[in-house]
């Protein structure tokens, strides 16, 4: 059984108006095309829906049954009709986004604030987790885009945008390391390090830049987070290397951030989707604000 709208309508307006003639105007039809569909409709549904004679119309205690089960149906397919042009247009939708940690307590917030500044009705389903999680978590499409770290060869996924992002040795104010403008590789693998866990993109630049200098580093603790990282360092068993941009080293006022002077020092930031994928209008709004602000770093 196929219910047309335009027929649910003119139904609806036959029976508000009790007149053919008003309520083919109303639908801005003419009268014998009102009538077809009238007739139409009954047809679908195999009842009689008015009873009419050349002076009123009247409808039948069927139809009489029937006009707010079809008023609902209408009022229900037009939502969806408004809903989906929504969708279509950008004005709704849910954003969801896999990213790292750094990347969730930095720089998404503000964006999040931006877009739903511009799209009330816009939501977020927001993943951070390690590197290789977030690559998951796109390749399964379970989230929409990532913001990633480290080497990328997974050809199931497309970079939209691609960067670095420096890291930074992280120690006690009165650690050695401190008083240096700059720090060696040297000087990390002559003293404790707290690294971040096998896994992690961070983790996966310092071991790639150690084993270039032929340097193995004497490991204290390994934690998953970053914030778990400060707090050993914090608590005096090592230095930790992080990201310029992590949160947690501006929040700290009794450590102090480094730069190290060897230029493998850097982590590829990648912004994914999976390949041949559509993204929702929406996302791809997200996305070229997330690109922009990338770019302006």
């Amino acid at each position: 059984m196929d219910l047309n709208l335009r027929d649910i309508r003119a139904f609806i307006a036959v029976a508000q108006t009790g007149s053919f003639t008003q309520a083919a105007a109303r639908l801005h039809l003419s009268q014998p095309a009102l009538t077809v569909q009238i007739r139409r409709l009954e047809e679908t549904l195999g009842l009689r829906l008015f009873d009419r004679n050349s002076r009123n119309v009247a409808l039948t205690p069927t139809g009489r049954d029937l006009l707010p089960l079809l008023q609902r149906s209408l009022h229900d397919m037009e939502q969806v009709l408004v809903d989906a042009r929504a969708l279509g247009d950008g004005a709704s939708g849910t954003v969801r986004i896999a990213c790292l940690p750094t990347f969730a307590a930095s720089s998404l917030p503000e964006l999040v604030r931006e877009l739903k500044k511009a799209v009330p009705r816009v939501g977020f389903q927001v993943r951070d987790v390690v590197a290789s999680m977030v690559n998951t978590l796109v390749r399964n499409e379970e989230a929409d885009i990532g913001v990633t770290g480290g080497e990328l060869d997974d050809t199931n996924l497309e970079v939209l945008h691609a960067g670095i992002d420096r890291l930074v040795a992280i120690c006690p104010k009165r650690h050695p390391l401190a008083k240096r403008r700059r720090i060696a590789l040297a000087d990390l693998a002559a003293t404790p390090l707290v690294l971040t866990a096998q896994g992690t993109s961070v983790r996966a630049v310092v071991d790639s830049a150690f084993a270039q200098a032929r340097c193995v580093p004497e490991i204290s603790c390994e934690p998953t987070y970053m914030m778990s990282a400060v707090a050993m360092v914090r608590a005096g068993l090592g230095v930790t290397i992080l990201p310029a941009s992590a949160r947690e080293v501006r929040a700290e006022p009794e450590l102090v951030a480094r730069p190290v002077d060897d230029p493998a020092f850097t982590r590829p930031i990648a912004l994914i989707k999976k390949r041949g994928r559509t993204l929702p209008p929406v996302t791809e709004t997200f996305v070229a604000m997330l690109i922009a602000k990338l770019e302006a770093e």
